[in-house]
């Protein structure tokens, strides 16, 4: 078991959420506990004994309560939601990124196997076996789960840095699906759990109730208040423009008399932060939300590629995909070139190429480091 607890003593005098992010990411590639999709750098991590944590959770009493339970959609919740779905519970996740709304609830075939369960309870069922929930729907959420990079015995909680759980807490507030009382669970390797000043919370961070490990089942007793809606003028313009049930709530809450002034807009006391536009920020041919098909959008939206070489003379075209849309990085358009061991990455313009390249550094399928080299860039 890896404890580096004492690591983090020497360096915890003016850390910052960053530093504790880089420090879980390098210390879980280094000590090999990081599994697919690797590098975890940037992203909830996963991690091998991720199944082993997630058997706690159905030992909890607020698990047997629950009959509705929000599972975030990453890789080391996978076994959590397989068991939300077993135990014939309601499970609902959030759409990536929150662009085609709020969450889907995963409905499985009638009579559904525990090898269907399983698969329903992967990235690919949670697309191919959920509906859509309704920001109008009267769903309550009796139970959350929650994905983190570190997470302290007090029920301190830091996420990858974009802020999407949190925002996705803060919208059920507001659409009435949580309340204070409602539990929030978090499942991470025990090197995840360390020591986090609380200085570094803000009103909008939200904080866990329940910690699962491999090796331990903490309980938090956090009396921090939870976020009690969405504080708008944390929500920057680009984050609006980008989630339109957002913007629906927003225009809901403006209605009631409500203060929803955003970041960028005048009377605002924060600053609009700086921020890259990421390949997943863009709508994908084929993905919810997305109304062209490939062919229609070659021509108007791919202006740069990048090229993935040296991958294994067995690797199939789906493999190569699911790897992309794991690191976030799904191109537009893909052109596999199998007998040159290669395959041809489209995006819309070169900056989503860039950040895509740069996700994609390090990334193996089988024994093989993946070559990875920016393409064709065109002016659009």
């Amino acid at each position: 078991m890896h404890q580096p607890r004492k690591v983090w003593k020497e360096f915890i005098a003016g850390v910052s959420k960053q530093s504790i992010r880089e420090r879980i990411w390098d210390y879980m590639e280094s000590h090999d506990i990081a599994d697919f999709p690797r590098p975890v750098h940037h992203r909830i991590p996963n991690f091998k004994g991720a199944s082993r944590a997630a058997e706690h959770f159905p030992r909890l009493h607020a698990f047997s309560a629950a009959r509705t339970i929000k599972v975030n959609p990453d890789a080391p919740q996978r076994n959590a939601r397989f068991l939300v779905l077993e135990s014939k519970k309601t499970l609902l996740v959030p759409t990536p990124r929150l662009r085609t709304g709020l969450f889907n609830k995963i409905t499985p075939p009638p009579g559904a196997s525990k090898d269907v369960l399983r698969k329903c309870a992967t990235s690919q069922g949670v697309r191919n076996f959920s509906v859509p929930v309704g920001l109008d729907s009267s769903v309550l959420v009796d139970l959350v789960v929650v994905g983190s990079v570190a997470v302290s015995e007090k029920g301190w909680r830091i996420g990858k840095g974009e802020g999407y759980a949190d925002l996705e807490y803060a919208m059920m507030v507001s659409m009435g699906a949580v309340h204070e009382g409602t539990p929030v669970i978090t499942i991470v390797h025990d090197c995840q759990v360390v020591d986090i000043p609380e200085a570094l919370l803000e009103d909008h961070d939200l904080t866990v109730d329940y910690i699962l490990t491999p090796t331990r089942v903490i309980t938090t007793g956090c009396a921090r208040p939870k976020p009690t809606g969405i504080l708008w003028s944390k929500v920057s313009c680009e984050m609006l423009a980008k989630i339109p049930v957002l913007r629906s709530l927003r225009e809901r809450e403006k209605r009631a008399g409500k203060d929803v002034t955003l970041q960028a807009e005048p009377g605002s006391q924060q600053p609009a932060p700086s921020s890259v536009r990421r390949p997943q920020d863009r709508p994908q041919a084929g993905s919810q939300g997305g109304s062209h098909s490939p062919l229609q959008e070659m021509d108007t939206q791919l202006a740069a590629t990048v090229c993935v070489g040296n991958l294994p003379y067995n690797t199939r075209v789906r493999e190569l995909k699911r790897a992309l849309q794991e690191l976030g990085a799904a191109p537009l358009r893909l052109t596999w070139q199998g007998p040159q061991h290669r395959a041809v990455l489209h995006y819309t313009d070169s900056a989503a190429a860039q950040q895509a390249a740069s996700l994609l550094q390090g990334l193996r399928l089988g024994a093989n480091a993946l070559r990875v080299s920016l393409g064709q860039q065109r002016d659009r």
